[in-house]
């Protein structure tokens, strides 16, 4: 490995080139496997975020700024890259660090939670909190699409929504639930709507269509409506947020600069990003559910090693045998 071992804290991965960026996420994944299938651990959420992890850490300021991961299963890269890649080696051992988020095992875990759908509400309350102690970081909320389904983060949108304080939400799509639009237009549109210019027309439609009174009101509201039925964000933005994507989760140079261009915006941002669990290694591609979580593993052969122990007796069993 040429990076990985000479990144000890985000500070390291900062004084890298954009151009080494790909490099770092590759080795991240090499890592996870190769910790991973020795003890078991959640692989396919880790494998699929590690681009996301390396540009989040590239471009904010951690640990000043903020970042609220929504489930432990996508954070092994997240722990590699905050100074704990010798310990992921004993990661979920008696002796060894969680196999989720804890404040108290390192500064960089900013909310502790396992599942799920606990993150936008979490860096909602801290973002809150930093406005009214007059601080200036940044607060990014991480939730893959199957976390975005659950109540509480509806509850979390609808409040940063109404609060419109300076939140950043990345939906990590992993197109389990989630439309999975990604191409060469939609990246286009998505570097062109962060520029200043493009915002600033676009509001100014907005109040040229009120005036009109009736008519103004009614035509921004059909177009908005039609919208809908095309773009997947129209959702978050009909909730307050201000919607960019779907993105290529693993294109690491245009993630630096779509988070480079949206972390200054004023008001909730979510982020799109679509990405592939399992990503970088065949068969958790091809079978997500099976490596989500598996134990102990050949990583050549893709096969699972038995334990030397007989396996438990299935609950079925004994009560049948009751």
């Amino acid at each position: 490995m040429e990076y990985l071992p000479k990144i000890d804290s985000p500070k390291d991965l900062r004084a890298l080139p954009v151009s080494a960026l790909p490099a770092v996420a590759k080795e991240l994944r090499q890592w996870i496997l190769e910790c991973v299938s020795k003890l078991g651990g959640h692989l396919g959420s880790s494998l699929g975020s590690a681009e996301i992890t390396t540009a989040l850490h590239y471009v904010f300021d951690t640990p000043q700024d903020k970042i609220v991961w929504d489930t432990g299963h996508q954070t092994y890269g997240h722990k590699i890259l905050t100074g704990r890649r010798e310990a992921l080696k004993r990661i979920r051992q008696a002796d060894g660090i969680s196999g989720f988020l804890k404040r108290d095992e390192s500064e960089y875990d900013t909310f502790g939670a396992g599942h799920a759908s606990t993150a936008i509400s979490a860096a909602t309350g801290m973002a809150a909190a930093r406005d009214l102690k007059n601080d200036k970081f940044k607060v990014v909320a991480v939730v893959s699409d199957g976390c975005i389904t659950g109540g509480e983060s509806y509850e979390g949108l609808t409040n940063a929504g109404a609060l419109q304080t300076d939140i950043i939400v990345i939906l990590n799509d992993n197109q389990m639930f989630i439309s999975n639009k990604v191409g060469a237009m939609s990246t286009f549109l998505t570097r062109l709507l962060t520029l200043g210019a493009v915002r600033d027309a676009s509001i100014e439609v907005k109040k040229f269509l009120a005036r009109f009174k009736f008519w103004g009101a009614n035509i921004t509201r059909v177009v908005k409506r039609a919208r809908v039925l095309l773009f997947p964000g129209m959702l978050f933005e009909e909730m307050g947020f201000q919607y960019f994507g779907p993105i290529d989760g693993h294109d690491l140079p245009n993630l630096v600069e779509v988070l480079s261009h949206i972390k200054n915006l004023k008001g909730p941002v979510l982020v799109h990003c679509v990405t592939k669990k399992g990503k970088g290694y065949d068969a958790a591609e091809k079978d997500p559910y099976t490596w989500h979580g598996p134990g102990k593993f050949d990583v050549a052969q893709a096969k699972m090693i038995k334990g030397e122990k007989p396996a438990a007796p299935s609950y079925t069993s004994v009560f049948g045998k009751s």
